[in-house]
């Protein structure tokens, strides 16, 4: 299973012409389509569980808050964690399946639940009351800069919010320090500056179409 490490960052007039000067090379543009789903109560997106479908393939992300097996620490790493997030990618659908059914457990009756882990219609997700609350689609410019081994996506999503990213996907056992360290080196060749966490496009969406379901993810301290 793969953790991705992440910092999202803003784009400007000049982000094309920065990547090209310290070497990034284009790898292609695709567009697709997200849905997201959730329990009208946000049982999974207030335990910042992420269920997303996405080209007809499922996803769930799940937070990971350990650095190199260890809990983090203070000190130099604070700066370059609080910019940054790591998720954990489930894709198989069974596992996907199960994992969402021992957070909603308490509303699952026992004969949904046995059926659940193999299920592969979308009927599980009315028997698990689960509802799309988000769905957009983004445009992705997609960039690597070889020698740190990151990729940098720029995303134009539908809703009129453009948003870079620079990741650097690990092992779930894998040396987080050092992703932070690359990402952290591609943040100052691209001369990013300023020391707050910067919003993603599910931030923007949510603040604009769904400020409720916004305001109780920040008081939980998920946005």
């Amino acid at each position: 299973m793969n953790v991705e490490v992440e910092r999202k960052f803003l784009c400007n007039a000049d982000t094309l012409k920065t990547l090209e000067e310290i070497g990034a090379v284009c790898v292609g543009q695709r567009q697709f389509h997200d849905q997201y789903f959730d329990t009208p109560g946000f049982d999974l997106t207030l335990r910042d569980l992420w269920l997303r479908k996405r080209k007809g393939c499922w996803e769930l992300k799940c937070p990971t808050t350990r650095v190199n097996g260890t809990e983090e620490t203070s000190g130099e790493q604070s700066k370059a964690i609080a910019l940054c997030t790591r998720y954990k990618e489930i894709t198989n659908l069974p596992e996907i399946q199960l994992r969402v059914k021992e957070v909603i457990k308490e509303d699952t009756d026992s004969e949904t639940a046995e059926k659940i882990s193999s299920e592969e219609d979308e009927s599980w997700l009315s028997k698990m009351n689960l509802v799309c609350f988000a769905e957009f689609t983004t445009v992705r410019r997609s960039f690597t800069l070889e020698e740190e081994m990151v990729q940098i996506d720029l995303d134009q999503a539908d809703f009129g919010y453009i948003v870079g990213e620079i990741e650097v996907l690990i092992s779930e056992e894998g040396d987080v320090q050092s992703a932070l360290e690359k990402i952290e080196r591609t943040a100052q060749k691209l001369g990013l500056t300023g020391h707050q966490r910067v919003e993603g496009k599910m931030h923007i969406y949510l603040k604009r179409n769904h400020p409720d379901h916004y305001a109780k993810l920040l008081r939980e301290h998920i946005l």
